[in-house]
């Protein structure tokens, strides 16, 4: 028979060490918090790279810029200093001045109410795109990294055949056959970005397929269904995040080329994009305003998207 006055814990050495439980039962054999403190472990990392996050002055700039276009998006109708489609054909092509700090253009439209409405469109329709494409890209890519085999192969020829043709041409053809639309632009971008995201979630899959962990998840008769979504998913998530913040910058640069090419918002919408192509010729008669605040407006969202997105990547890769 088993002494076990002999162990003060009351339990044998295959019990609280065999278990992880060592040090964990406190007086009267009750519980101690250990196990709250290992579960609080994943929630207190989150707060570390947070706290890292909001150290990082090229993160504080971005999410400024960022954040200050998102205002604009949801308030730019109650600031903007002019109504953005009123035609002022007595003021077309004014220069910047105190009337209008960004001028008029060729139909006297304010430029500066205009750019202040018109980044509604875009902040609506790229973290749509985005979040389409990620939502579909990662299950494809879950699909393709876990299951491996024909799938993976038959799965991965369709997408090498996708990614060799120009995202333009296949956005034109989608376009033309739905018809251009604030929904049609978010699906379009979003099955682009698609293939894009699922090699890169695949790629994150085939390090995690192999690894002790999953071999436990089959052993207890997991489904890959769940293995996929509950084992492998947060495990894959960093990669996931720098994808979609990567995704989103793409995403604007995709929604003002097509408005460009009269592909994407329809005038009289405002729109920098549909606005720069409306003023482009402009440039040859020296009206610059018109096109290079709107172009400005692009590359600062842009640059903001990316400053984020430099940012996450270091702090998870840290």
């Amino acid at each position: 028979m088993t002494n076990i006055s002999a162990d003060p814990s009351g339990l044998d050495p295959g019990g609280a060490e065999g278990l992880g439980l060592a040090g964990s039962l406190g007086p009267g054999g009750s519980l101690a918090p250990v196990g709250a403190v290992a579960v609080a472990a994943p929630t207190l990392r989150a707060q570390t790279r947070w706290s890292l996050l909001l150290r990082r002055p090229t993160f504080l700039v971005g999410a400024g810029i960022l954040l200050f276009w998102v205002v604009c998006a949801l308030f730019g109708h109650a600031f903007a200093p002019d109504n953005p489609l009123a035609q002022q054909l007595l003021s077309a092509n004014t220069a910047p001045s105190a009337s209008h700090w960004f001028g008029t253009d060729g139909l006297g439209r304010d430029v500066l109410s205009r750019i202040i409405v018109g980044a509604r469109d875009i902040l609506v329709i790229t973290p749509l795109a985005t979040v389409l494409g990620t939502i579909l890209g990662t299950a494809l890519g879950l699909a393709m990294g876990y299951l491996g085999g024909a799938f993976d192969l038959i799965v991965g020829r369709i997408v090498e055949a996708v990614l060799a043709l120009p995202a333009v041409i296949i956005a034109f053809l989608f376009i033309v056959a739905l018809g251009p639309s604030t929904t049609t632009l978010i699906i379009v971008i979003g099955l682009i970005f698609t293939p894009l995201i699922a090699r890169t979630v695949r790629a994150a899959v085939l390090t995690e397929r192999n690894l002790d962990y999953l071999s436990a998840a089959r052993l207890l008769g997991e489904k890959p269904v769940r293995i996929m979504f509950r084992e492998i998913l947060p495990n894959v998530m960093p990669a996931i995040l720098v994808e979609f913040t990567v995704r989103l910058g793409y995403a604007v640069f995709a929604v003002a080329t097509l408005s460009f090419l009269g592909f994407g918002v329809q005038p009289p919408t405002p729109d920098w994009g549909s606005d720069i192509a409306a003023n482009y010729s402009g440039l040859l008669a020296g009206y610059w305003w018109q096109t290079l605040y709107p172009a400005l407006a692009i590359a600062s969202l842009v640059t903001a998207v990316n400053l984020i997105t430099d940012s996450i990547e270091q702090v998870l890769n840290a």
